[in-house]
Protein backbone atom coordinates (compact mmCIF):
# COMPACT_ATOMS: atom_id res chain seq x y z
CA UNK A 1 0.00 0.00 0.00
CA UNK A 2 1.21 3.23 -0.67
CA UNK A 3 1.33 6.42 1.40
CA UNK A 4 -1.10 8.23 -0.50
CA UNK A 5 -3.53 5.41 -0.29
CA UNK A 6 -2.67 4.73 3.26
CA UNK A 7 -3.52 8.43 4.16
CA UNK A 8 -6.56 9.16 2.38
CA UNK A 9 -9.59 9.03 4.78
CA UNK A 10 -11.98 6.46 3.51
CA UNK A 11 -8.84 4.13 3.60
CA UNK A 12 -7.30 5.64 7.41
CA UNK A 13 -10.43 4.88 8.62
CA UNK A 14 -11.07 1.09 7.44
CA UNK A 15 -7.68 0.19 8.71
CA UNK A 16 -8.01 1.67 11.65
CA UNK A 17 -7.74 -0.37 14.58
CA UNK A 18 -10.64 -2.27 16.01
CA UNK A 19 -10.97 0.51 19.19
CA UNK A 20 -10.51 3.28 16.93
CA UNK A 21 -13.15 2.47 14.75
CA UNK A 22 -15.34 1.69 17.96
CA UNK A 23 -14.74 5.36 19.23
CA UNK A 24 -15.57 6.88 15.53
CA UNK A 25 -18.88 4.55 15.07
CA UNK A 26 -19.67 5.93 18.51
CA UNK A 27 -18.89 9.87 17.77
CA UNK A 28 -20.67 9.42 14.08
CA UNK A 29 -24.12 8.32 15.83
CA UNK A 30 -23.85 10.69 18.62
CA UNK A 31 -23.57 13.57 15.66
CA UNK A 32 -26.13 12.08 13.63
CA UNK A 33 -28.49 12.17 16.66
CA UNK A 34 -27.48 15.25 17.38
CA UNK A 35 -28.97 16.63 14.40
CA UNK A 36 -31.81 15.04 14.46
CA UNK A 37 -32.78 16.44 18.02
CA UNK A 38 -31.22 20.34 16.01
CA UNK A 39 -33.66 20.30 13.39
CA UNK A 40 -37.02 18.73 15.81
CA UNK A 41 -35.67 21.29 18.48
CA UNK A 42 -35.77 24.37 16.18
CA UNK A 43 -39.25 23.71 14.93
CA UNK A 44 -40.91 23.27 18.63
CA UNK A 45 -39.14 26.13 19.71
CA UNK A 46 -40.19 27.96 16.77
CA UNK A 47 -43.46 26.73 17.18
CA UNK A 48 -44.01 27.74 20.98
CA UNK A 49 -43.00 31.55 20.32
CA UNK A 50 -45.39 31.41 17.10
CA UNK A 51 -48.12 30.39 19.32
CA UNK A 52 -47.32 32.91 22.42
CA UNK A 53 -47.11 35.41 20.00
CA UNK A 54 -50.29 34.67 18.32
CA UNK A 55 -52.26 34.00 21.95
CA UNK A 56 -51.16 37.09 23.38
CA UNK A 57 -52.06 39.33 20.17
CA UNK A 58 -55.79 37.90 20.42
CA UNK A 59 -55.57 37.92 24.54
CA UNK A 60 -54.97 41.61 24.76
CA UNK A 61 -57.19 42.53 22.17
CA UNK A 62 -60.29 42.97 24.86
CA UNK A 63 -62.29 39.75 23.45
CA UNK A 64 -64.17 37.62 25.73
CA UNK A 65 -62.11 34.97 27.90
CA UNK A 66 -64.75 32.31 27.12
CA UNK A 67 -64.71 32.80 23.48
CA UNK A 68 -61.07 32.89 23.79
CA UNK A 69 -61.30 29.46 25.55
CA UNK A 70 -63.82 27.82 23.64
CA UNK A 71 -61.78 28.41 20.38
CA UNK A 72 -58.56 26.88 21.99
CA UNK A 73 -60.43 24.10 23.50
CA UNK A 74 -61.81 22.75 20.35
CA UNK A 75 -57.78 22.89 18.96
CA UNK A 76 -56.28 19.32 17.81
CA UNK A 77 -53.77 18.34 20.34
CA UNK A 78 -50.99 18.46 18.32
CA UNK A 79 -51.70 21.88 17.29
CA UNK A 80 -51.40 23.13 21.49
CA UNK A 81 -48.16 23.94 22.44
CA UNK A 82 -46.80 26.81 24.90
CA UNK A 83 -49.18 29.63 26.22
CA UNK A 84 -52.28 28.64 24.82
CA UNK A 85 -52.48 25.26 26.98
CA UNK A 86 -51.17 27.39 30.33
CA UNK A 87 -54.35 29.70 29.81
CA UNK A 88 -56.71 26.62 29.59
CA UNK A 89 -55.85 25.20 32.54
CA UNK A 90 -55.62 28.13 34.72
CA UNK A 91 -59.25 29.24 32.42
CA UNK A 92 -60.85 25.66 32.96
CA UNK A 93 -59.88 25.69 37.29
CA UNK A 94 -61.50 29.19 37.09
CA UNK A 95 -64.47 28.42 35.64
CA UNK A 96 -64.31 25.15 37.75
CA UNK A 97 -64.52 27.41 40.85
CA UNK A 98 -67.00 29.98 39.58
CA UNK A 99 -69.72 27.68 39.34
CA UNK A 100 -69.46 26.38 42.88
CA UNK A 101 -69.76 30.17 44.02
CA UNK A 102 -67.87 33.31 44.37
CA UNK A 103 -64.11 33.25 43.32
CA UNK A 104 -62.06 33.89 46.95
CA UNK A 105 -58.24 33.89 47.41
CA UNK A 106 -58.71 30.01 47.46
CA UNK A 107 -60.06 29.55 44.37
CA UNK A 108 -57.45 32.02 42.78
CA UNK A 109 -54.65 29.65 44.24
CA UNK A 110 -55.84 26.80 42.71
CA UNK A 111 -55.79 28.46 39.59
CA UNK A 112 -52.01 29.29 39.85
CA UNK A 113 -51.66 25.79 40.74
CA UNK A 114 -53.06 24.57 37.79
CA UNK A 115 -51.45 27.23 35.96
CA UNK A 116 -48.09 26.18 37.54
CA UNK A 117 -48.41 22.32 37.21
CA UNK A 118 -49.15 23.33 33.04
CA UNK A 119 -46.57 25.55 32.64
CA UNK A 120 -43.63 23.02 34.08
CA UNK A 121 -44.91 20.34 31.63
CA UNK A 122 -44.73 22.78 28.83
CA UNK A 123 -40.78 23.78 29.80
CA UNK A 124 -40.25 20.56 30.78
CA UNK A 125 -41.50 19.64 27.28
CA UNK A 126 -39.00 22.52 25.61
CA UNK A 127 -36.10 21.64 27.66
CA UNK A 128 -36.59 18.13 26.60
CA UNK A 129 -33.30 16.39 25.14
CA UNK A 130 -31.18 19.77 25.72
CA UNK A 131 -29.13 17.51 27.81
CA UNK A 132 -28.19 15.07 25.44
CA UNK A 133 -26.85 18.16 23.20
CA UNK A 134 -25.01 19.17 26.31
CA UNK A 135 -23.67 15.58 26.88
CA UNK A 136 -22.08 15.51 23.61
CA UNK A 137 -20.60 18.95 23.41
CA UNK A 138 -19.04 18.16 26.28
CA UNK A 139 -17.96 14.04 26.09
CA UNK A 140 -17.07 14.11 22.60
CA UNK A 141 -14.01 15.78 22.52
CA UNK A 142 -12.52 13.28 25.23
CA UNK A 143 -13.71 10.22 23.79
CA UNK A 144 -12.12 11.31 20.14
CA UNK A 145 -9.23 11.83 22.30
CA UNK A 146 -9.21 8.44 23.49
CA UNK A 147 -9.35 6.95 19.96
CA UNK A 148 -6.02 9.40 19.13
CA UNK A 149 -4.40 8.30 22.03
CA UNK A 150 -4.94 4.81 21.42
CA UNK A 151 -4.12 5.30 17.66
CA UNK A 152 -0.77 6.56 18.30
CA UNK A 153 0.27 4.35 20.79
CA UNK A 154 -0.08 1.82 18.35
CA UNK A 155 1.86 3.19 15.89
CA UNK A 156 4.97 3.85 18.08
CA UNK A 157 4.26 0.63 19.42
CA UNK A 158 4.74 -0.46 16.04
CA UNK A 159 7.98 1.13 15.75
CA UNK A 160 9.33 -1.19 17.95
CA UNK A 161 9.47 -3.72 15.87
CA UNK A 162 11.24 -1.82 13.13
CA UNK A 163 14.89 -1.57 13.43
CA UNK A 164 15.24 2.22 10.83
CA UNK A 165 12.06 3.91 11.66
CA UNK A 166 10.49 6.37 9.08
CA UNK A 167 7.97 9.14 8.21
CA UNK A 168 6.12 6.81 6.09
CA UNK A 169 5.77 3.86 8.57
CA UNK A 170 4.46 6.21 11.57
CA UNK A 171 2.25 8.77 9.97
CA UNK A 172 -0.99 6.45 8.82
CA UNK A 173 -1.10 5.07 12.67
CA UNK A 174 -1.15 8.78 13.52
CA UNK A 175 -3.16 10.71 10.82
CA UNK A 176 -6.29 7.66 11.44
CA UNK A 177 -5.49 8.70 15.44
CA UNK A 178 -6.58 12.04 14.54
CA UNK A 179 -9.11 11.25 12.81
CA UNK A 180 -10.88 10.50 16.00
CA UNK A 181 -10.23 13.93 17.19
CA UNK A 182 -11.48 15.33 14.26
CA UNK A 183 -14.59 13.28 14.65
CA UNK A 184 -14.93 14.25 18.06
CA UNK A 185 -15.11 18.15 17.22
CA UNK A 186 -16.96 17.46 14.44
CA UNK A 187 -20.01 16.18 17.09
CA UNK A 188 -19.34 18.48 19.84
CA UNK A 189 -19.15 21.69 18.28
CA UNK A 190 -22.84 21.88 16.98
CA UNK A 191 -23.84 20.17 19.84
CA UNK A 192 -22.51 22.76 21.93
CA UNK A 193 -23.80 26.08 19.88
CA UNK A 194 -27.20 24.54 19.33
CA UNK A 195 -27.64 23.79 23.26
CA UNK A 196 -26.42 27.36 24.18
CA UNK A 197 -29.25 29.26 21.50
CA UNK A 198 -31.67 26.70 23.06
CA UNK A 199 -31.18 27.00 26.38
CA UNK A 200 -31.28 30.52 26.21
CA UNK A 201 -34.22 30.65 23.78
CA UNK A 202 -36.40 28.29 26.62
CA UNK A 203 -35.47 31.03 29.03
CA UNK A 204 -36.58 33.92 27.31
CA UNK A 205 -40.58 31.57 26.70
CA UNK A 206 -40.43 30.33 30.11
CA UNK A 207 -40.22 33.86 31.26
CA UNK A 208 -43.14 35.37 28.61
CA UNK A 209 -45.14 32.21 30.50
CA UNK A 210 -44.30 33.17 34.02
CA UNK A 211 -44.87 36.98 33.26
CA UNK A 212 -48.65 36.15 31.54
CA UNK A 213 -49.52 33.39 34.34
CA UNK A 214 -49.15 36.45 37.03
CA UNK A 215 -51.01 38.89 34.71
CA UNK A 216 -53.71 36.45 34.45
CA UNK A 217 -53.98 35.71 38.01
CA UNK A 218 -54.62 39.54 38.95
CA UNK A 219 -57.14 39.82 36.17
CA UNK A 220 -58.81 36.89 37.86
CA UNK A 221 -57.91 38.50 41.45
CA UNK A 222 -59.94 41.26 40.45
CA UNK A 223 -62.77 39.61 38.79
CA UNK A 224 -63.11 37.63 42.29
Amino acid sequence: MTIGSDLSFFSLIWDASLPVQAVMLILVIASMVSWKIIYLKIKTLKKAEQNTDDFEKVFWSGGSLSNLYDSISVRPPNDMIGLPVIFRAGYKEYISNKSTGELDKKSIESVRRAMSASYNREVDALDRHLPFLASVGSVSPYIGLFGTVWGIMNAFIGLANVAQASLAQVAPGIAEALIATAIGLFAAIPAVIAYNKFASKVDRISVRYESFMEEFINIMDRKG
